[in-house]
């Protein structure tokens, strides 16, 4: 798809609602627009000459044509840079602010070619969406987590919320129920609905499977629209990243929703939907493009701390260098994981390969503590140069106060009051609004619970044997000496010198 095909392609009848309200089309609301057309120029860019070669390779389902690298599946560590490079490409369209974009759900679409028969009898559905994805760069989204409700229950017991099938028919499966913080499915073609984290016990809610956005039953209930409070509250300046990069989360609702047996990819197998995170190659590959897009986005808030610190006259301060410095090291931290995940490939299905999984939970647990330190840095050393702004972009334009704002609101080495405020509004937007909130609880909770995070880090080493590889380690040390000194050959234990020490220490 082009842009404008993109946004074509939005209007279909969908239910959204938000304020009281179900939008008409989406892609003229004031909520969505802009979000909208931030994402088209995604698409644009997959048609630039520029570009091809960076972003695009030729499918490989068996059609002509090309698509976006990571839509396609690696079969060495060169094509998974390829793909680290290509992601990182459409993260810096959007400064790092866009992280459930096209290419983040190709972490799981890239991998039916390879891994289609996991999915029988299932297996020519996955093969064909890899096929359809791939050559139209389908935008997906996914609900995979049941909602913050009765949580100490068996997910069994909660069948009045949590998605499960209320009936079979030839056509497909009747579904209803609700998953939580759909993130940008507003903006999107299909939703990826699966369990995560809470096991099952029967087939009605043991379902993988594809749901049309626009799909009659399928409800889209937004949350507040940072991008629609910024137009009715201030402008672009006011509020440059809110504005137009709000991937507006949505409480997914299905109420009787069918999904077409082409569209599923498992369905009523207990065993299958609960091993499905460690067999379908997902989380390898949605660490390996969190950790790449989290990196631009460190790039861009070190840099826009570098600029508000110059302005404000403090950047040459020793505490204030050094913490610019701590910033640098996480974007260097997880540039490396990044890097090491796609350098250290691990093998899979059918001669492809998957990001290194160490590298991707180690991710997931150092964003949890690197960005809120990021933001923590800001608020410190940018401090109070933060709110001393003007309230809008109208204040520039008002004679009676325009002279006391170019006097008083000036920034350091000559910067004149507009580009000190426009750096700072910039810098609030990505720390300290309602938009900023939002993107400290993403980063902590993309990719999973604090403690889940570790846990499942713990058990894969477990399960891979390098934790008996690491106590097996510390065994190969303990076994070269005892209580009557070394027990290797090469080691003296200078038994004379330890005998005429203790003499000298006396009875």
């Amino acid at each position: 798809m082009t842009g404008d095909e993109y946004v074509e392609s939005l209007r279909d009848d969908r239910e959204v609602y938000l304020y009281g309200k179900r939008i008409a089309d989406v892609t003229a609301h004031p909520a969505f627009r802009n979000p909208i057309r931030m994402t088209a120029r995604l698409y644009d860019s997959l048609h630039d000459p520029d570009r091809r070669e960076l972003l695009t390779a030729p499918v490989d389902s068996g059609g002509d044509g090309r698509t976006h690298r990571f839509f396609t599946t690696p079969h060495s560590a060169d094509d998974l840079v390829a793909d680290q490079r290509a992601i990182a490409e459409w993260a810096r369209m959007s400064y790092g602010w866009l992280g459930r974009g096209p290419d983040y759900k190709a972490s799981f679409l890239g991998t039916l070619g390879a891994n289609a028969d996991y999915y029988a009898p299932y297996s020519d559905n996955a093969r064909r969406w890899y096929r359809e994805s791939q050559e139209k760069v389908l935008y997906w989204n996914h609900a995979i987590v049941h909602p913050p409700v009765d949580r100490d229950r068996s997910p069994d017991e909660v069948a009045d919320v949590f998605i499960h099938v209320e009936k079979e028919t030839d056509q497909g499966l009747i579904v209803s129920g609700a998953k939580v913080v759909a993130t940008a499915a507003v903006l999107t073609h299909y939703n990826f609905i699966a369990h995560y984290g809470l096991p099952v016990k029967k087939r009605e809610f043991a379902l993988v499977a594809a749901v049309a956005t626009n799909a009659p039953g399928v409800k889209l209930i937004c949350r507040p629209s940072y991008t629609a409070s910024a137009a009715v509250l201030g402008s672009p300046f006011d509020y440059p990243l809110s504005s137009r990069l709000d991937e507006n989360d949505t409480i997914l609702v299905l109420d009787k929703v069918l999904i077409p047996w082409e569209n599923v990819f498992i369905y009523g197998d207990l065993g299958k939907v609960q091993l499905f995170t460690g067999r379908s190659g997902f989380p390898e590959r949605f660490t390996f493009h969190g950790c790449t897009r989290l990196a631009v986005k460190l790039e861009f808030l070190a840099g826009l701390l570098a600029k508000a610190l110059e302005i404000t006259g403090t950047a040459d301060f020793r505490g204030v260098r050094a913490r610019l410095g701590e910033v640098l090291a996480w974007r260097n931290l997880f540039w490396g994981l990044s890097d090491a995940a796609a350098r250290n490939p691990v093998p899979w299905k059918n001669g492809s390969v998957l990001p290194n999984p160490q590298y991707g939970m180690a991710y997931r647990w150092f964003m949890q503590i690197g960005y809120p330190r990021i933001r923590e840095i800001i608020l410190q050393d940018v401090a109070s140069g933060l709110i001393y702004v003007n309230s809008s972009v109208d204040d520039f334009a008002d004679p009676d106060v325009r002279g006391y704002l170019d006097q008083y609101l000036r920034g350091s080495g000559g910067t004149d009051s507009v580009q000190r405020v426009k750096v700072m509004k910039l810098l609030w937007d990505a720390v300290g609004s309602e938009f900023a909130g939002r993107h400290e609880l993403y980063e902590r909770n993309y990719a999973g619970s604090h403690e889940n995070t570790r846990l499942e880090l713990l058990s894969a080493q477990l399960a891979g044997g390098e934790m008996d590889e690491y106590k097996a380690f510390v065994d190969s040390c303990l076994a070269e000496y005892d209580l009557d000194g070394w027990r290797v050959p090469d080691l003296a234990s200078y038994d004379e010198l330890r005998r005429a020490g203790t003499d000298l220490l006396g009875p």
